[in-house]
């Protein structure tokens, strides 16, 4: 499977998830022209960007300047973002979330791996998902999507 074919994978199955949204800037959006090209994935079940809350997962195809460890500059690398939570991240990765594993390489690909600067807030990081994570990734997906869905409904809940 292709670089291309995994991304198109994982934004179809979000889209296929009920109550997703898929936001994808890019030329002519409102959005800043750094967020064209990348895709954020909330649950929203009117439609509508939610202005309260951060999305459960991103997809980025380039460096942020915040962001530069996994090299996503070059053409056809890009990177899966997950919010999983603390004990997922902590299964997932063996250490507890803000503690960079030392020696790991953040431009590795195909690895689960915490996310370079939201590790803290129990977000992992895929870089070029492939063989070795599509299928995790898929389910984490699910996973963070679901999360997401009890969120809103607890807000809503009243």
């Amino acid at each position: 499977m292709t670089t291309n074919s995994s991304m198109a994978q994982i934004i179809d199955t979000v889209h296929a998830l009920p109550g997703s949204l898929v936001l994808a800037p890019g030329p002519g959006s409102e959005f800043p022209e750094l967020a064209w090209g990348d895709s954020f994935f909330y649950y929203a079940p009117d439609g509508q960007v939610p202005t309260n809350t951060q999305p459960y997962a991103t997809v980025v195809t380039k460096d942020y300047p915040d962001d530069t460890g996994s090299d996503l500059d070059p053409a056809g690398r890009w990177r899966l973002n997950l919010h999983v939570g603390r004990d997922r991240f902590t299964e997932l990765t063996g250490a507890t979330p803000g503690d960079l594993a030392v020696g790991r390489d953040p431009s590795a690909t195909d690895v689960v791996m915490a996310h370079p600067v939201y590790s803290a807030l129990g977000w992992v990081a895929i870089v070029n998902p492939a063989e070795g994570t599509l299928s995790l990734a898929l389910d984490l997906l699910r996973e963070a999507h679901e999360a997401a869905a009890a969120r809103y409904r607890r807000r809503h809940a009243e």
